[in-house]
C-alpha cells in the first residue's frame, strides 16, 4: 500500500524537474545560437558593404491580455498602434488572438493568430500592406528575491504581401522567425502600487528562402517603469531602442520609441490564488 502511495509522487516530480530543466538549459543555449547569427551575418556584410543607418523616432501603444478561463486554458488578445515621427504618421496596426495553456504555474505555451496592416515607406505611396502571421510560443516565469524573471521563445511564420507601384498584389514574402526575450521587473519599493523598474532586451533571426542578406531581423532594447493600477490591470512606459536589419542586408533602421503598454490578466476561476500575470507583450 504505502509503495503504491509513493510512486505517483515521485513520478511527477520526476517530470516536473525534466521539464523545468529543458526550459532552464534550452532557452539560453538559443539565445546564443542567436547572437552568433547575429555577428557572424553582420561581420561578413561589413566586409562586403558600408553599413547605412537610418535613424527614426516612434510611439507604440498597446493593450496586451490574458484571460485565464481554467486552470489550464486561458484566452490571450492583442491590439497594437505604432507612429512614425513621434506620432505624426502611421508605422503599422496590428491585432492577435490566441489560447494559452499553463503547464504550470511557471511555465505556459501559446498559439496564436495576428494580422497587420504595415504603412508604406515609399513617399507618395498610400497602399498597406497586409501580413498574416501564426506564431507558437514558450513561456517561463521564474523568481529570485523580489526580481521576476521571464524568458519567452517565439516561433513565427509571417506572409507579408507585396505592394507593387502603390497597389497591391498576390505576391507574398514568407519567412520563418525566431524570438528569444528576456524581461526582469525590478522592485524599487515594498509598496506593490509604486513603481517597478523593467528592462528588457529581446533578438529574432529569421529564414526562408525570400531571406537572403538579413537573417538577423532585430533586436528590441526596453527600459521602463511598471505601474500596478489593480490586480488584474498594470502598464509599463519608457524607452525602446529597435535596431532592425533591412533586406538588402547593409541597411538598418534605429528606431527610437517611446513605448506605452497596457496589460489586462482578469482570472475568471471562481477559486484562485496564483495567477501567472501579463509582465510583456509585443507584436
Amino acid at each position: 500500500m504505502l509503495q503504491y502511495a509513493i510512486k505517483p509522487i515521485k513520478s511527477k516530480t520526476s517530470f516536473r524537474g525534466i521539464y523545468e530543466e529543458w526550459i532552464l538549459i534550452l532557452i539560453p543555449r538559443v539565445f546564443l545560437l542567436c547572437m552568433f547569427f547575429f555577428f557572424a551575418f553582420t561581420s561578413e556584410l561589413r566586409s562586403q558593404t558600408s553599413k547605412q543607418v537610418r535613424e527614426q523616432y516612434q510611439s507604440w501603444f498597446a493593450l496586451n491580455t490574458l484571460t485565464r478561463i481554467s486552470d489550464k486554458w486561458g484566452l490571450v488578445g492583442e491590439i497594437h498602434v505604432r507612429r512614425n515621427h513621434f506620432i505624426a504618421d502611421n508605422s503599422f496596426y496590428f491585432i492577435r488572438l490566441g489560447a494559452n495553456y499553463w503547464v504550470n504555474e511557471q511555465l505556459s505555451m501559446s498559439l496564436a493568430y495576428g494580422h497587420m496592416w504595415l504603412a508604406p515607406t515609399v513617399p507618395g505611396w498610400f497602399t498597406f500592406a497586409k501580413e498574416n502571421r501564426i506564431h507558437q510560443q514558450l513561456s517561463y516565469s521564474s523568481k529570485i528575491g523580489r526580481i521576476s524573471f521571464t524568458q519567452r521563445l517565439r516561433n513565427e511564420q509571417r506572409w507579408q504581401q507585396i505592394i507593387i507601384n502603390d497597389a497591391p498584389s498576390k505576391l507574398l514574402r514568407f519567412t520563418n522567425r525566431v524570438r528569444y526575450l528576456m524581461s526582469l521587473n525590478i522592485p524599487v519599493f515594498k509598496n506593490q502600487y509604486l513603481p517597478a523598474l523593467v528592462l528588457a532586451d529581446e533578438i529574432m533571426i529569421q529564414f526562408g528562402k525570400d531571406v537572403v542578406y538579413n537573417t538577423f531581423d532585430q533586436n528590441r532594447f526596453f527600459i521602463g517603469l511598471r505601474q500596478k493600477i489593480s490586480h488584474d490591470l498594470n502598464f509599463d512606459i519608457g524607452y525602446m531602442r529597435v535596431f532592425q536589419q533591412r533586406p538588402s542586408g547593409y541597411q538598418y533602421d534605429l528606431n527610437h520609441t517611446f513605448r506605452l503598454f497596457f496589460y489586462y490578466s482578469p482570472d475568471l476561476r471562481k477559486n484562485h490564488s496564483n495567477h501567472q500575470k501579463l509582465i510583456h507583450g509585443d507584436e
